[in-house]
């Protein structure tokens, strides 16, 4: 379960930015939605969704860009850049595009995430140098990383490392670690390679770096762009079948509504690219027939389709479920549906979360969403830093306090929340009719 993500000097967001899903104290309303855990007997309670809003450009984007980027890094041990050059989010391949672009300085850039898995609280915090904003040829180097686990220090990596007595984890750690395999572990430290996927996973503990990798790996899902090719690619298998079709995404597309009998992903034979295709049965010829789904199915339609896996995958591992753009071309009604889905305790019973980030305001509403729920992400025009925070910030006395029961939708056009922004393009084609009388 996902607790918290900050982040520093990540894009527009040049100062910390706090991502949190835990339950703010006495908020109260819609508890049936909370994700409650319980580790060295304190109770942890989690927020099963959030919602984040804002204007264009004003860093939505880019708080799940820096989540994606850390994930990244964490799975491939190290800050250099990929050869893997066709990730959806290009700024997780190279790193010279993560810096706040107004600074000159090359300040670090921070990561920092807490989530829990198997019992532990985990908190694991990483500020590397990277250069400034496209210094691409810049030294890099990690100059802090830190594992904490069950509030005990595991490790603290700076200029030198620090180990802790591993109290929290001792059921994973090798019983054989002397002096001489310590002295190795630091002075092996690579400048580029990350401690816990490295020194950490090799020397200490295999076991314990493993249930860290594995969480984010496969339930710290982060999905920018979330078109339809990149999903296709990232979780259907072409090995299971020529045609493939998966029984409960496919019931789910025909409630959605789809054109044909049938939805699935279909291999050619001698090739390995997965097409997702529309499914006639039953034609004159009383043969099966496949066409590509982008030709018969609504876009909305397809993206329900491929999306639709990625929440199923999250209810059944109890993973952190983060798009970019959720609900982009899916009717609202379809996606509260799913939003329902992850609030209902009796399904959702492996804790399984959604964070997504929309400009529909039909969600600004305490039925829906719990005030901590909704977030909201504004950019200075002046200085361009984006910042974050939440509904229930604005407390609920006094002038700008928020009432449980407000209609939220009005008070954020209204201006009261700020994240919006008066948008006119009357002058340009005013200018513009201006200048074709004149010529």
């Amino acid at each position: 379960m996902l607790l918290e993500f900050k982040t520093k000097n990540y894009k527009s967001f040049s100062e910390e930015a706090d991502l949190i899903m835990m339950a703010v104290p006495k908020q109260r309303g819609l508890d049936y939605s909370l994700c409650r855990e319980k580790i060295k007997g304190k109770e942890i309670r989690g927020l099963s969704s959030s919602v984040l809003y804002g204007s264009n450009a004003s860093g939505k984007t880019n708080i799940i860009g820096a989540m994606d980027v850390l994930r990244s890094l964490v799975l491939r041990g190290n800050i250099r850049n990929t050869e893997e050059q066709m990730m959806p989010n290009p700024a997780a391949a190279n790193l010279e595009l993560i810096p706040n672009n107004q600074d000159a300085e090359g300040k670090p850039v921070e990561f920092m995430i807490e989530f829990t898995e198997g019992g532990y609280r985990i908190r694991y915090g990483l500020i590397v140098y990277v250069g400034a904003f496209l210094e691409a040829d810049a030294k890099r180097r990690v100059l802090q990383e830190t594992l904490t686990v069950n509030g005990d220090m595991v490790f603290d990596r700076n200029d030198h490392l620090k180990v802790g007595t591993f109290k929290s984890i001792s059921d994973h750690v090798q019983n054989n670690v002397d002096d001489n395999l310590r002295d190795i572990a630091e002075r092996g430290l690579n400048p580029e390679e990350l401690f816990l996927v490295n020194g950490f996973r090799i020397i200490y503990s295999g076991s314990f770096a493993k249930l860290i990798i594995d969480w984010f790996s496969n339930k710290f899902m982060i999905i920018c762009r979330a078109d339809s090719m990149q999903l296709i690619k990232r979780f259907s298998d072409p090995q299971k079948a020529t045609v493939y079709i998966e029984k409960t995404a496919n019931d789910a597309a025909k409630i959605f509504g789809i054109n044909s009998n049938a939805v699935g992903y279909v291999v050619a034979d001698g090739e390995s690219e997965t097409k997702l295709c529309s499914i006639f049965k039953g034609l004159k010829n009383k043969k099966n027939v496949a066409i590509a789904a982008e030709v018969f199915e609504s876009y909305g339609t397809i993206r329900f389709i491929t999306i639709f896996p990625l929440v199923i995958k999250a209810l059944l591992t109890g993973a952190a479920l983060i798009v970019d753009e959720f609900d982009a071309s899916i009717h609202p009604m379809a996606l509260n549906s799913i939003i329902n889905v992850f609030h209902n305790d009796d399904i959702n019973v492996k804790h399984a979360q959604l964070i997504f980030n929309t400009h529909n305001p039909i969600f600004l509403n305490s039925n829906i969403f719990r005030r901590d729920e909704i977030k909201f992400i504004e950019r200075d025009e002046d200085t361009n830093n984006s910042i974050l925070y939440t509904l229930s910030d604005f407390g609920t006395s006094g002038d700008k306090g928020v009432r449980q029961h407000e209609d939220y939708m009005k008070n954020y056009f209204a201006g009261r929340y700020g994240a919006i922004k008066d948008i006119d393009f009357t002058p340009i084609f005013e200018e513009l009719l201006a200048r074709e009388v004149t010529e």
